[in-house]
């Protein structure tokens, strides 16, 4: 009777582990096919990029439109900066594009001053959120906007490039007065270059 009974149990309690793995197997399934439903809908719904499309901070991996060139920055840390278009964008903000090349025989580590002075920004890592506008008509500066949380609107992560590499970047910016024309374009440890808004 206790063999029998010692038996029955075992057969239960291995229906019930079966029974939830069966479980946690279809939600976890189900799971999926709702993410990839969700992923599929919302990139069947996102606008289609374009050339004046804002690019986005993905690690240093931004693509701009280099079919121009505004500015060759040449610094003396082995660096090449192109500004490739400084643009308007709704709500307000200009967004500046463009490629930092390594010029050196070695890789090189982006000087520490990109990131700026501030505090709050230099918290935030590696960023070229010490690039400045400046409008001399309008007697303004402009610094890299910054999210909620206080991290600058531009590429970070830019730390050793290796010799040769280009890096493509982006900076935002509060967008001066559609009378204004051009600006400079401060990047610390580099030479000022005047470049036109578009």
């Amino acid at each position: 009777m206790s063999h029998r009974y010692g038996v029955t149990r075992r057969k239960v309690a291995t229906a019930a582990l079966l029974a939830t793995t069966l479980s946690l197997s279809l939600a976890a399934c189900g799971g999926d096919d709702g993410g990839a439903a969700k992923d599929k809908g919302s990139s069947n719904s996102a606008p289609a990029a374009t050339e004046n499309s804002k690019p986005q901070d993905d690690g240093g991996n931004t693509v701009p439109d280099t079919s121009k060139t505004l500015a060759t920055i040449n610094g003396t840390n082995g660096f090449q900066i192109v500004v490739h278009t400084a643009t308007r964008e709704d709500g307000g903000f200009l967004t500046v594009t463009g490629t930092i090349k390594n010029t050196n025989g070695k890789r090189t580590v982006a000087p520490i001053e990109w990131n700026g002075q501030e505090n709050q920004v230099r918290r935030t890592g590696r960023s070229l959120g010490g690039i400045t506008l400046v409008d001399r008509v309008g007697k303004k500066r402009y610094y890299v906007l910054r999210d909620t949380e206080g991290y600058p609107l531009t590429t970070t992560g830019i730390f050793n490039v290796d010799a040769g590499a280009s890096v493509a970047f982006f900076a935002q910016f509060p967008s001066p007065p559609d009378s204004t024309t051009q600006v400079d374009i401060q990047v610390p440890a580099m030479p000022t270059a005047t470049i036109e808004i578009s």
